[in-house]
């Protein structure tokens, strides 16, 4: 009648390999705190992903209760208070981290969109031309598989685009700049580390 597929019990020791890697990954990635506060920091920026700023906020400030010199926790907490439009908390968390973490990339990226949304378009320059010389690998933005997961076609303009657009449009009168379209600046991403 029908042909039986016959299980190979060769293959049992191999399955069960890869079921104990596989459940060492899950492991270290949700509950392996290397710094005290990561699980939370890990926590908050699902929450932020997901649009849910409440839990998020909740997440990072646990994080910083546990660890306050937790760069992520509070750059996370920044980004979230931007995403909400506290813009006053979020430069002042961004200044923290900053002066704190004078190598972080990840910090003038985002401060500089803050500053950018506020029309401060040279703060905004500068640091986004900061986060570029920090790191430049920080100026392929998103990849495929971000933009999958969150069903986007295009890719969002990176901050280098964004920097060299800024230096462009400020290099001409202050009559002739257009520094602000909405529907283009309102794809820019946040930029944060994923651990």
């Amino acid at each position: 009648m029908g042909n039986k597929i016959k299980f190979d019990k060769r293959a049992i020791p191999y399955i069960a390999v890869f079921l104990v890697l596989l459940g060492l990954v899950i492991y270290w990635r949700t509950e392996v705190e290397q710094i005290p506060g990561d699980i939370n920091v890990r926590k908050g920026n699902y929450r932020l992903e997901d649009g849910q700023y409440k839990e998020a906020i909740e997440e990072f400030s646990e994080a910083l209760v546990k660890n306050p010199d937790h760069a992520m926790a509070r750059l996370g907490l920044a980004v979230t208070f931007m995403q909400t439009g506290k813009d006053m908390e979020a430069l002042q968390e961004f200044n923290l981290v900053i002066e704190n973490n004078p190598e972080l990339a990840a910090a003038f990226a985002n401060r500089a969109i803050l500053y950018d949304r506020r029309g401060e378009h040279a703060k905004a320059l500068a640091d986004y031309r900061k986060a570029l010389e920090l790191d430049p690998e920080i100026l392929k933005g998103p990849g495929w598989l971000w933009r999958f997961m969150r069903n986007i076609d295009e890719k969002p303009p990176t901050i280098k685009d964004r920097a060299d657009y800024l230096e462009a449009e400020l290099a001409k009168p202050e009559g002739e700049r257009l520094l602000k379209v909405p529907e283009i600046d309102e794809k820019q991403r946040m930029y944060k580390i994923d651990d």
